[in-house]
This record gives C-alpha cells, structure tokens and sequence, in this order.
C-alpha cells in the first residue's frame, strides 16, 4: 500500500518519507515547497501544491487508488513568526487541515497520522506526559492544539477515522544516508545555534545558568529525527491495533525520555569539532522554561518504540549534514 506525506518535502516529513520507503512502502508526498526542498522528494512521487487545494488532492488519489494512510506533517513552525503574523499561523495551520480533512474523507481516506508538538505544554515539567493539560504559549502552539481538538472531535463524530497526533519534543539531527536534514539558514534551536557559532567562529551564550537543573542551564529532550521517522513507519503499521472505534483518537508522545542541558550538549558538540566553541555565559531570557523531559512509555507499550541513537549520533549526524552547506543555500 501506499502512504501519503503531506508537507514531505521538510525536514521532518522528509525524513518520514524515507524511513517509509526504507520500510518498503511506496510514498507520494504533497507539498507546497514553501519551506520544502523538492530534492527531499527523490524516489518518492511528487506533488507540487497546497494541502487546501481540493482539485490537486482529488487527482493524487486518482493517479494512486491505493494510497491507505496519510501522514500529515505540513505546518509553519517559526514561534516567533506565530507571534508577530498570528492569522498567517491559524489560516495555514489550522483552517487549511480543515480543507485537508474534508478531501481526505471525499477520498475515502480516514487513516491519519498528525504531526503534532509538545509545545503544546507550555512551561509544564520536570516530566510531561499524555495527560498533562496542554497550556499553548504561542500562536504555533495554539494552532497544534486546535488542530488536535479538530481531529479528537471529527474522530468521535464521524465512525470510520483512525487517528494519532504524535507530539515531538525537540527534533535534532538529520537522516542518517544524507538525504535530508534541517534547511534554516538562521536555526533557531539550540543545537543549531552552536554548529553556527562554531562554523562562523563565533562564541555561543548559554542564556540562563541559574535555572534548577544540575548544572544550572536549560534543560530539553532532544530526540534524533530518524528515530521521530521511525516512530511514524511503527504508528502506520500498528494504527489499526493503536486506535479502533472505541478509541478513535489517541496522543501520543515522542522525545528521548532523558533530558539535556545547554551545557552539556555544548560538550557533546565539542567532542566532535575543532576548533571547539567558546561558550559563554549570559541572562535568562524571558518567558524560557527550565525544561521537561517526556515520558514515552505510551509509545514504548503501544507503537513497540524507544529511540536508539545517542545525542552523540544526533551531534554527528547534523555536523555532516552542515558540511553538506544545503541549509545555507
């Protein structure tokens, strides 16, 4: 059968595409290369245009009948560009799946996997799960839990939807074969930000150092994106048993399930570059969390899923990527 990837030609559809394809499973990504490379999009048909635009859906399924599940993982994710055009967010985000959903299920298609974020928790931790309310602190945010809400309640009213919204914690890395990775030329995550300092010979700040964490910076849960892609070939292949019309809908998360300090992957991108970066120390930022970690046993017990690459892993594999000099074109 066939598998659907909306937003495919991104950094993390992407990487889902492959890992589908590796699992043997032919792939049709449709994206609107907004943010997307259609390089990305190789060995997979490709479909250029909006997920809104019903024609342009309507003749995908056409040219491929046995398409079976959709992965839908196009959104605009830039947290302060949320604030700054907040209808930008709700008309692409939110009213646009609302348009998907509806030539999904003109298609026959009821079989969805969403991308969402654990953004949507806010400032919550020491340790996130399911069931912690969801406390949105940005229109991006605000944007994943409507969409969530939009599903929950089209599952409960319409029979025939299977549904998961797996919520990401902080994605890093890049597909380990090379064949996509982060694009931002102006990365706005930590890890990011020090391979820039790094290839522009520039110091890193570490901003806040009095946070309650063991070494007194941030602290987050990285996860490798390879392992975020498989995590979603595990969600495709267990829908069926994961959610059933008892249980139409179902949240699930994803993270490392061990946390990170700014300092101590500073010393994980240290290990590996020369010349090393220079670290130093700064303010808090306003509005920045100490930081969560997930508790993933839902996905462990339910998908059969753990990550396996180590931040090590994760640090290489964005460093060649990086080498690579795609982000920056």
């Amino acid at each position: 059968m066939t598998l659907l990837v909306v937003g495919g030609a991104g950094y993390i559809g992407s990487t889902v595409a492959s890992a589908a394809r590796d699992s043997g499973r032919d792939v049709v990504v449709l994206d609107n290369l907004s943010v997307g490379r259609e390089e990305f999009t190789a060995g997979c048909a490709f479909y250029r245009g909006d997920m809104a635009d019903g024609e342009l859906v309507d003749r995908v399924f056409a040219e491929h009948p046995d398409i079976d599940a959709v992965v839908h993982c196009a959104a605009l994710t830039v947290v302060p560009d949320s604030v700054a055009e907040p209808l930008r967010y709700y008309r692409e985000n939110v009213a646009k799946t609302v348009d998907l959903l509806d030539h999904l299920r003109r298609n026959d298609c009821r079989r969805l996997v969403f991308s969402s974020s654990a953004s949507v928790y806010g400032n919550a931790g020491p340790v996130v799960d399911e069931d912690t309310p969801v406390e949105p602190g940005s229109p991006y945010a605000r944007t994943k839990v409507m969409v969530e809400q939009v599903l929950a309640d089209l599952a409960a009213a319409e029979p025939g939807w299977r549904i998961l919204a797996l919520r990401y914690f902080n994605p890093i890395g890049a597909d380990p074969q090379r064949r996509s990775g982060p694009t931002s030329p102006r990365p706005g995550h930590v890890l990011g930000k020090l391979l820039t300092a790094q290839a522009d010979g520039e110091p890193f700040t570490i901003t806040g150092t009095d946070y309650p964490t063991r070494d007194g910076s941030g602290l987050r849960d990285y996860v490798h994106v390879w392992d975020l892609a498989l995590a979603h070939v595990a969600a495709i292949e267990r829908l069926d048993d994961v959610v059933d019309a008892g249980r139409p809908y179902l949240v699930i998360n994803l993270g490392s399930g061990t946390g990170v300090t700014v300092r101590e992957l500073a010393a994980a991108v240290n290990r590996q570059v020369k010349p090393q970066v220079t670290v130093q120390e700064g303010p808090r930022r306003p509005g920045d969390p100490a930081g969560a970690v997930a508790t993933v046993e839902r996905a462990r017990t339910l998908l059969g899923w753990l990550p396996t690459a180590t931040l090590d892993d994760a640090v290489r594999d964005a460093l060649a990527w990086q080498k690579l000099g795609i982000g920056r074109r």
